[in-house]
């Protein structure tokens, strides 16, 4: 993997994934995707290479939010909901610092969903990893707004009558500039997806689509298990063709204004006529096209979908800061006391 180049203070000596174990007891369900999770972030942090006292985890409520216990760096467990509005107000005050957020689909795209698109919409350098398990699990079982429309839950026992967000469908429409999908059962792809979001200068968002084997139990696995992720999964590497299938015998090509699944060697189709990725083209068209895939029509797109290049909130904010320094007459609270926009109460 590459250096990551940016101004937060890199280790003087190299690091291991033991050195992001905590001595916290992990309380998660066995076989909970969780675990994986966790996983790939103490995997992934050393290659990052930062020290480790700059890294900063921060949490809402539910169950992934217990995920600062479990890192050992610094950690913030906040209030549900406000998760990205606090690792945001982490992130401006010290630039400094690697802030990744740890939020499920509910704490993020229920109670706190306002946050959540104003916080991507502004860009700021933070990483989000969104644990998406269609479900409410710490409070045993009831739909969120991910839960396919039908879903039988303790709070839908007819079925659930709403329509269901699209993560990527949600990020790429709140002008977000990075976003990739995983599953939790490929601890390889996860890392790397995690040090490419890391790489980004901007706000990043990992779906990680994770199993609750309580409340949802193989909720993912039509796309995830191993008699059916060869056909459902596209794995996308950038700058390579749009390959799935046994054999890589099956890709996606652009027919007109849509997207569609093809088979090489039938009809005349050649690999020339399979689209190649560009995780970097800031038009996402295709982009969202490729977040919006799902079966019986499609493979499920897996890997970075969208890292494009924008102004981000935080450095903004500095060169503001910095400009003001610089040529502003106030210089002290007494200077704007005595600037004249005042009034005196009599």
């Amino acid at each position: 993997m590459e250096q990551i180049l940016n101004t937060i203070e890199r280790s003087n000596v190299e690091l291991t994934k033991e050195d992001f174990v905590s001595d916290q007891m992990v309380k998660w369900c066995a076989g909970c995707g969780a675990h994986a999770i966790l996983a790939a972030v103490a995997n992934v942090f050393p290659k990052i290479g930062y020290r480790k006292e700059n890294f900063m985890m921060v949490s809402g409520i539910g169950c992934s939010s217990r995920f600062p216990y479990y890192v050992n760096t610094y950690g913030f467990h906040g209030i549900h909901g406000r998760a990205n509005a606090i690792a945001s107000g982490v992130k401006i005050s010290n630039p400094k610092l690697s802030v990744w957020v740890a939020t499920g689909d509910g704490d993020s795209m229920a109670i706190g969903g306002n946050h959540f698109i104003h916080t991507i919409r502004r860009n700021i350098d933070l990483n989000i990893i969104l644990f998406n398990n269609m479900i409410y699990g710490l409070t045993k079982g009831q739909y969120s707004p991910t839960s396919p429309m039908g879903s039988v839950t303790k709070t839908s026992p007819q079925g659930t009558i709403e329509h269901p967000f699209n993560a990527g469908e949600l990020v790429i429409g709140a002008q977000g500039t990075f976003f990739a999908r995983v599953p939790d059962n490929n601890i390889k792809l996860m890392t790397e997806v995690m040090f490419e979001a890391a790489r980004h200068d901007g706000t990043s968002l990992v779906e990680v689509l994770q199993n609750c084997i309580i409340y949802n139990d193989k909720v993912h696995a039509p796309i995830t298990s191993k008699d059916t992720r060869e056909d459902n999964q596209l794995v996308l590497r950038n700058g390579e063709p749009m390959l799935f299938g046994a054999g890589n015998k099956k890709g996606i090509r652009l027919n007109q204004t849509r997207l569609e699944v093809v088979t090489i060697g039938e009809n005349g189709i050649t690999e020339s006529d399979i689209l190649v990725h560009d995780q970097f083209q800031q038009d996402p068209g295709i982009q969202l096209m490729l977040a919006k895939m799902a079966p019986p029509l499609y493979p499920v797109a897996m890997g970075v979908i969208r890292s494009a290049m924008y102004p981000t909130y935080d450095d903004m904010v500095e060169d503001q800061i910095t400009y003001a320094k610089a040529n502003s007459k106030i210089l002290t609270v007494n200077d704007l006391l005595n600037s004249g926009d005042t009034f005196e109460v009599k």
